[in-house]
């Protein structure tokens, strides 16, 4: 009996060897497979029954040992849709299943992967190497707020972005305490001169036939586009005209409401006449720094109305130049814009770009993490499915874990597993080596009885 268990664990062992150089060899062959875990093998001797001080050592069984924990090198792509893992986690997807009128259809249970190399497809879904869409959760790209808490197979529109009206101008600038007009450069000595003071151009309106003469005691304020509700641009060109010394330093602030008007027309509009400075040069008036629900009429267009938002940042300093120092002049309006691109950015959202200029959230990538997430069943196209042993996901929206515009390469290791092929073809050998020593062995008990 001896001879012949000699041999049969000898077997064992090369079944076991066996076993560990096809895991070797899988390792080997997707290394560079993007998200790819490795698959190492555990040895676990198996004992026999055997009475007190009669105990052999026993044969021996293979067993795979998943990597699902162990992180691959994060390597950048130029595709804004492929996106890799920083740490624990992995991306949910559905497989499909069949078309309808051109449209995959979807079925079966989620899977889980950590193969991110997404691109999106003539459908608008975000599809990986091996053919694995994306979940998530969808993003009203007007609001910024996820549409629900349900999980979805990830399909980005292609439609224009609606226009926005404008509700709101951050207007920031620096009003010069003593304003550079070209009434005061033609007046140097005069006292007063960069005052507004002309009597024709001090009213709500100046009319065009005194244009001229306000462009002589005013200052430019920049200019701004503001947006009505169906995106049409509406032009606001700011000037400033300083009506009194300070403390408070007061001045009024004006827009152009028509370009086009000749003699007693319009041409110029007063927004207000109150904006006033204390001795330090902030601002004190108007209350709270905002001017709410004006409404601009330029060359018969008109502006929603919305609210002007001075905050602190219009300041009264005095600046050497003499002129307008624009520090922020913003606003929250945009005309429509067609679709260019889509990406993945940080917290896991992915980006739409317009041609607009605008950059909205459209979805949000959520990542499943798992108590035990190397018990997870391994499938084709390195997918894992969820078993009993791995425990339920928990779904995390985003995170500062998911890094768009990058892969995740394989976690397989040539020089390591390399190493492992040589220990393991040692003891290969090694185990073919007691088979043959056992069969000579046995031979001898054959002559023995010749």
């Amino acid at each position: 009996m001896g001879i012949f268990g000699a041999m049969t664990t000898a077997i064992s062992g090369l079944s076991a060897q066996s076993f560990a150089l096809e895991n070797i060899s899988g390792n080997i062959a997707n290394a560079r497979t993007t998200g790819f875990k490795r698959v190492d093998t555990s040895f676990a001797d198996l004992v026999p029954d055997m009475p007190p001080r009669r105990e052999l050592s026993g044969s021996v069984g293979a067993f795979s040992r998943n990597t699902a924990t162990v992180q691959g090198d994060i390597q950048a792509s130029q595709i804004g849709t492929n996106v890799a893992i920083q740490g624990n986690g992995f991306f949910i997807t559905r497989e499909r299943t069949g078309d309808v009128g051109g449209v995959p259809t979807f079925a079966g249970a989620q899977q889980y992967t950590r193969r991110g190399d997404f691109d999106m497809d003539r459908n608008g879904y975000l599809v990986n190497g091996t053919g694995q869409y994306l979940m998530g959760y969808t993003v009203d790209p007007v609001t910024g707020l996820t549409t629900g808490t349900q999980l979805n197979v990830l399909r980005i529109s292609q439609n224009n972005l609606p226009a926005r009206a404008t509700t709101q101008i951050e207007y920031n600038v620096n009003l010069p305490q003593l304003p550079l007009t070209d009434r005061r450069i033609a007046n140097p000595t005069v006292a007063g001169s960069y005052l507004l003071q002309t009597p024709a151009v001090t009213g709500a309106t100046i009319a065009a036939a005194d244009h001229q003469t306000f462009l002589n005691e005013s200052v430019a304020g920049q200019s701004v586009t503001v947006y009505d509700a169906a995106g049409s641009p509406v032009p606001v060109q700011i000037r400033w005209g300083k009506t009194a010394d300070g403390p408070p330093g007061t001045w009024s602030m004006y827009y152009e409401s028509n370009s086009n008007a000749v003699g007693p027309a319009t041409r110029w509009t007063r927004v207000s006449a109150g904006v006033q400075f204390n001795a330090s040069g902030q601002l004190t008036a108007p209350a709270g720094g905002t001017i709410p629900g004006f409404t601009f009429t330029v060359n018969g267009a008109s502006s929603p109305a919305l609210t002007i938002n001075f905050g602190t940042g219009l300041t009264q300093f005095a600046d050497a130049n003499g002129v307008v120092q624009a520090n922020r002049i913003t606003q929250d309006g945009y005309p429509t814009g067609t679709f260019q691109r889509v990406a993945v950015g940080e917290g896991g959202y992915v980006v739409a770009s317009y041609s607009n200029g605008q950059t909205v959230p459209v979805a949000q990538i959520p990542l499943a993490t798992f108590a035990s997430p190397n018990m997870l069943l391994r499938q084709d196209g390195g997918v894992f499915e969820q078993t009993l042993e791995s425990g339920q996901p928990l779904i995390n929206a985003g995170g500062s874990g998911i890094i768009g515009g990058s892969t995740e390469n394989s976690n397989a290791d040539i020089a390591d597993e390399f190493a492992k092929m040589i220990v393991t073809q040692q003891a290969y050998s090694a185990n073919t080596r007691v088979v043959t020593t056992a069969q000579s062995m046995l031979q001898d008990v054959i002559n023995i009885i010749r």
